[in-house]
């Protein structure tokens, strides 16, 4: 005799020791075929952000072929694993101003030109004029999650006195900013509501012991596929509870209270990014937030990228290294490679019949194309994910026109689900997006 279920609701939650703790999708809150709510709701689309500073090496970055038979080149090689959901977008350029990084930043991001406010040495002091994308995106997933957005960081910001455009990736108008989180146990507090207070932790034990009870009772309301994944979602709950609070003692020193300090002057640039990509696909996976930025190094940033032989600041190795440029270059594959890892996680978080990286749309970019030239044609643009259907995923589309980079940050919000008619202002606005890469 087949028993029949009554579908979960899909804000099910479980709560114990006045702590909440969401749910991943489940099969029981599924329709028959994984594609949707079991009340014909469409699976949520994520909207996001992944920028690095400083640009790229041209001659390293542009794929061999187009459409799907694109080949990448060598910076881009290490996205072979996540290759069908990603779309390298060349051959556009920045309509809306020229100056070095403050023109390339604001035009990506917001579709516009920069707002000045000021001068310093020789150069500028700039802020966006209008909201960057991921808080278009985050207007129009409003109050449907408990967090509006989630901001990620992952170098240490080294400070700038040219600006917020300089500083911040996200930006909700002129001088109003949304910081970057560069510390993985304060994301993790935030997003499934830890105790500050360690001595509070233990007194509590585990949020998640104080919840194990509820959890079986409600293994005994679903099938199989619904336990197991039960017990995978709380089981790397738990594993990044332990991570984090093994290595605090050794990895908050009062001076600074990032989890993975510098060690010995070197930043543990791939242990944040693993922990802060692990933390965004928990949060996805709970519905917490359906708009997200991820900020690997800010514009024109100082990072020293040691795991790559460098020795001095990204910033100041684009201007002073020589060509080739291959402490540069491999710089650039190795902020790839840390990509990889994110899109690699969110593509492992099943999700419906598919997994998370099936559900987002995420524009990937910089703020210049080369660093030693600032230049703002052949814009680096990557657009990961399948948005839910909306993307094909896995073509190299190449424009031979010089066209806006806005058509590729127009398509990316619409392969969210956004309803957007236009993507930027002035000489950045546009109302068509890229249709090679839309289905």
């Amino acid at each position: 005799m087949i028993v029949k279920r009554p579908p979960m609701s899909r804000r099910a939650v479980l709560k114990g020791l006045a702590a909440t703790v969401a749910l991943p999708p489940l099969e029981a809150m599924l329709n028959t075929h994984g594609t949707a709510w079991a009340d014909g709701e469409a699976l949520p689309t994520r909207f996001g952000v992944w920028f690095w500073g400083n640009g790229v090496r041209r001659q390293h970055w542009i794929p061999n072929g187009e459409g799907a038979g694109w080949q990448p080149g060598a910076e881009l090689a290490p996205l072979q694993g996540v290759k069908g959901w990603v779309s390298p977008v060349t051959g556009l350029e920045i309509k809306t101003a020229t100056h070095p990084h403050h023109s390339g930043m604001a035009g990506i991001l917001t579709g516009a030109r920069y707002q000045q406010v000021g001068e310093t040495r020789d150069t500028i002091v700039t802020t966006f004029a209008h909201p960057s994308v991921d808080m278009l995106a985050a207007a129009h997933f409003e109050g449907q999650t408990p967090f509006r957005s989630l901001e990620l960081g992952i170098a240490r910001q080294t400070g700038s006195d040219e600006g917020t455009s300089f500083l911040h990736l996200s930006h909700n108008g002129p001088n109003n900013v949304n910081p970057s989180e560069e510390n993985p146990q304060a994301v993790y507090r935030r997003l499934f509501g830890m105790a500050q207070d360690t001595r509070v932790d233990l007194a509590r034990r585990s949020v998640l012991d104080g919840v194990m009870g509820r959890i079986r009772r409600l293994q005994g309301r679903v099938g199989a596929t619904d336990r197991a994944r039960l017990e995978q979602h709380f089981e790397s709950v738990r594993a990044l509870e332990r991570r984090l609070a093994a290595e605090a003692p050794e990895c908050l020193p009062p001076d600074d209270p990032g989890t993975f300090p510098p060690v010995e002057g070197r930043e543990q640039l791939a242990a944040n990014n693993r922990a802060m990509s692990e933390l965004l696909a928990l949060g996805l996976a709970c519905d917490l937030t359906r708009a997200f930025s991820v900020k690997f190094c800010s514009a024109g940033s100082g990072v020293i990228v040691h795991p790559a032989g460098a020795r001095n600041g990204l910033h100041q190795m684009c201007h002073d290294e020589p060509a080739p440029q291959p402490t540069v270059h491999a710089a650039v594959t190795f902020i790839m490679e840390q990509l990889a890892v994110c899109l690699q996680v969110l593509r492992d978080t099943p999700a419906g019949a598919g997994n998370l990286l099936d559900h987002c749309s995420i524009l990937c970019t910089t703020e210049l194309s080369e660093g030693n030239v600032h230049s703002n044609d052949e814009f680096p643009i990557l657009i990961a994910g399948k948005g839910s259907g909306r993307l094909r995923g896995g073509i190299h589309y190449r424009d031979r026109g010089r066209a806006n980079t806005s058509h590729a940050v127009l398509t990316a919000l619409r392969g969210a689900g956004v309803p957007a008619a236009s993507f930027g202002h002035g000489p950045g606005r546009v109302d068509t997006g890229i249709g090679a890469l839309e289905t």
